[in-house]
C-alpha cells in the first residue's frame, strides 16, 4: 500500500493536501504537530508499521494544516476557525455520509468543535493525547515564561520551545528531524500565531458531543496532564477513557499493539452496542453506582497490555450485561471502572450484588471490583451526572475493598426491610465534605 495524495478546497478558497491509504470506512486523523508534514510518520519504519495496521481494515485519511506540508503554501492560519475549515473541507471532499474522526495533540480542539457542530457526520470520535484546551503540552511553559522571551529574543525562544516539545512528547526516534521541522515552522511571523493558538479553549462544547468517544492516553505522558484528560472525560457524555502503559505522546512510539487493539475494538463495536436504558429524569432522585477494578495497574504490568486488555474486556462485558439486566444506565467508563445510574435504589443494589457474584464466579485470571453507591438528586448535563451525590458515591467506592459493596446511611435506610444484610463500617469524612458519613458494607455472600 502507498498513500494516495489528493486535494480539497475550503470554503475560504484554500487548497488542503490530504492522503488516503486502505479501503473502507474513513478514519480521519489530522496531523498533530502543526508545521510538520503528515507524511513524516509514513517515512519512519515505526510510523509506517502503525499506519499499515490501521489501514488494513479501513481507509486512513491524513492531511496537513493550511500553509504546511502538502497543503497550499502562504496560507498559514492557526486559528480554531481555520482548522475547522480545513477539517470540514477534507470530510466534504471524501463524500462519505459519516466518518470516524481522531483529534490528535493540537488538532484535538478542532476535532471537538467539528464533532459538536456536525454530529450527523461523525460516527466515532477518538482523542489521543489531547484536551479541549489548546496545545496543553506546552501551555504552562509558554504562558508563564516564553511569551516575553519571544518578543525579546526570538531565536532563543525558538530553541527553548523546541527542546520543551521534545521532552514533553517523549520523542527519541526522529527527534532531530521533528526539531528541524519545528524550527523551520516557527518564524517571527508564525511564532505569534502559535502563541495565540495555545489559548484555544473549546471546553464548553464537550457536553454537546453525541458520537461515542474513546480517549487514549499513556499513563506516563507528561503532556497533556492526566488531570486535564480526566477533566475532559468527565464532560463528554458517551465516553471511555483507556489508559495505556508508556510515556510517549506519539502513538507509533512504544507499545503500538495496545493502541491498535483499543482503536479496532472501539471502531468496530458501534453496531453491536446495545441501546442503554433511559436515565432518570433531570431533577429526580437517582442512585449512582461506581465500580473500580482492584489492582488494575499491577495486573497490567504482570500480564502485559494485550492479555491485560483481554481481562478488562471481560470486565466490561460482564458489567454492561449486568447493568442492562437490572435497568441501569451506563453514564461513562473510566477504563478500569464504570459509573452508572438507576431510577430505583433496590435495582441498584440488586445490580451491585449481581456484579460481585458474577466476578466471583468467573474462571481464569482473578478479577475483583469494589462498588460504591449513593442516592440523591444529581445534576444531569449533556448526558453526564454531576454534583455532591456523584462525588460522594465516588468517594465511597474508593473506600471499598476487593469484592466489597459500600453504601452510606441514607441508602441503607432506603433499603430497610428489603432483605439486604449490612455490616457497620464506621464513619469517615470524605474529602471535600464537612460532615462525616457512616458507611455500611453489604453482606452479599450471605444474602439468599
Amino acid at each position: 500500500m502507498e498513500p494516495q495524495i489528493k486535494y480539497a478546497l475550503t470554503d475560504d478558497g484554500v487548497s488542503i493536501g490530504y492522503w488516503t491509504i486502505g479501503e473502507g470506512n474513513p478514519l480521519i486523523w489530522p496531523h498533530g504537530a502543526v508545521g510538520a508534514t503528515s507524511l513524516r510518520a509514513w517515512r519512519t519504519p515505526e510510523g509506517r508499521a502503525l499506519i499499515e495496521r490501521i489501514a488494513a481494515h479501513r481507509m486512513l485519511v491524513r492531511y496537513d494544516a493550511r500553509g504546511f506540508g502538502i497543503s497550499q503554501e502562504g496560507t498559514i492560519d492557526l486559528s480554531l476557525e481555520a482548522r475547522v475549515r480545513d477539517l470540514a473541507a477534507v470530510i466534504n471532499r471524501l463524500g462519505a455520509e459519516r466518518v470516524d474522526l481522531c483529534g490528535y495533540l493540537d488538532s484535538g480542539p478542532a476535532a471537538l468543535a467539528y464533532a459538536s457542530g456536525h454530529p450527523e457526520r461523525i460516527a466515532h470520535l477518538v482523542l489521543w493525547s489531547t484536551t479541549s484546551r489548546g496545545v496543553t503540552f506546552v501551555q504552562e511553559d509558554l504562558e508563564r515564561v516564553l511569551n516575553d522571551l519571544a518578543r525579546v529574543d526570538f531565536e532563543i525562544w525558538r530553541e527553548a520551545y523546541v527542546a520543551t516539545v521534545m521532552r514533553s512528547l517523549g520523542v527519541d526516534a526522529g527527534a532531530h528531524e521533528l526539531a528541524r521541522t519545528l524550527v523551520g515552522m516557527l518564524t517571527p511571523e508564525t511564532g505569534p500565531q502559535f502563541i495565540e493558538s495555545v489559548r484555544i479553549d473549546v471546553t464548553d462544547v464537550l457536553a454537546n458531543i453525541q458520537a461515542p468517544t474513546l480517549i487514549l492516553h499513556r499513563r506516563g505522558s507528561k503532556r497533556p496532564r492526566m488531570a486535564d484528560v480526566q477533566a475532559m472525560a468527565a464532560r463528554i457524555p458517551n465516553v471511555r477513557l483507556a489508559l495505556l502503559e508508556g510515556d510517549a505522546s506519539v502513538p507509533y512510539i512504544g507499545d503500538t499493539e495496545a493502541v491498535v487493539i483499543e482503536l479496532e475494538e472501539f471502531l468496530d463495536a458501534g453496531a453491536n452496542t446495545p441501546a442503554q436504558p433511559a436515565r432518570p429524569a433531570v431533577g429526580g432522585v437517582a442512585t449512582v453506582l461506581f465500580t473500580d477494578v482492584v489492582g488494575h495497574t499491577k495486573m497490567m504490568h504482570r500480564l502485559g497490555d494485550a492479555k491485560g486488555r483481554d481481562v478488562l474486556r471481560e470486565h466490561e462485558r460482564i458489567t454492561r450485561e449486568t447493568l442492562n439486566q437490572h435497568g441501569g444506565a451506563e453514564v461513562k467508563t473510566m477504563g478500569d471502572g464504570f459509573m452508572a445510574s438507576f431510577g430505583s435504589v433496590t435495582k441498584a443494589m440488586d445490580c451491585a450484588i449481581a456484579l460481585q457474584r458474577a466476578f466471583a464466579a468467573r474462571d481464569g485470571e482473578p478479577l475483583q471490583v469494589r462498588v460504591g453507591l449513593n442516592a440523591g438528586e444529581p445534576i444531569e448535563e449533556g448526558g453526564d451526572l454531576f454534583g455532591s451525590t456523584v462525588i460522594l458515591a465516588s468517594r465511597i467506592a474508593a473506600k471499598a475493598g476487593a469484592g466489597e459493596i459500600l453504601v452510606p446511611d441514607t441508602v441503607r435506610g432506603l433499603l430497610s426491610g428489603k432483605g439486604f444484610v449490612f455490616g457497620d463500617r464506621g464513619e469517615f469524612v470524605p474529602k471535600g465534605f464537612d460532615e462525616g458519613v457512616r458507611l455500611w458494607d453489604v453482606r452479599w455472600r450471605h444474602d439468599a
